[in-house]
């Protein structure tokens, strides 16, 4: 099989990344979390104000794996970085440095671009992925918890009032 080349990921792209992000909710045993369609991810990686970026990962021709990214800003640093939301490649073609070449595609474009920081979560029972991170040089931080909201969270916490609730 032919080394892995990286591509700038277009409309067109749309159904096979909704795929490729299937499976990765499917290996990360979250299938029914994924809520988008086809048209949300053409209309949010590729529409008018679209903020993420994808890449598409191929070897012989075939499409293998992708990812996602978009700029996020340190205030410490007081530059822009990169925050990598998904890197996924199938499962039959691991191993032929399909994601070691995704992550150094992106990390090139965060040093080009002035970047201070790329970064991104790993689960914390994904050993493969972990070792893998750990191998390129990547350190976790653990002194960090992610918090979120989203759903009917975030959209009862938006509509209290002001008045000190």
């Amino acid at each position: 099989m032919a080394a892995p080349s990286i591509r700038v990921a277009t409309a067109a792209d749309a159904a096979l990344i909704l795929r490729f992000i299937r499976e990765l909710a499917i290996y990360e045993k979250a299938e029914s979390s994924v809520q988008t369609d086809e048209a949300g991810i053409r209309a949010s990686l590729f529409g008018p104000g679209a903020t993420a970026r994808a890449l598409v990962c191929e070897a012989d021709g075939e499409a293998i794996g992708y990812a996602v990214y978009f700029y996020n800003y340190s205030t410490w640093l007081g530059r822009n970085g990169i925050y990598l939301e998904d890197l996924y490649v199938s499962p039959e073609k691991r191993g032929l440095g399909a994601g070691k070449a995704l992550l150094r595609h992106i990390a090139r474009i965060a040093v080009a671009e002035g970047c201070g920081r790329f970064e991104w979560s790993v689960l914390d029972w994904n050993a493969p992925a972990i070792a893998f991170y750990e191998a390129a040089g990547a350190r976790p931080q653990d002194e960090w918890t992610v918090y979120r909201l989203q759903g009917d969270a975030l959209r009862a916490f938006a509509e209290k009032g002001d008045g000190g609730d």
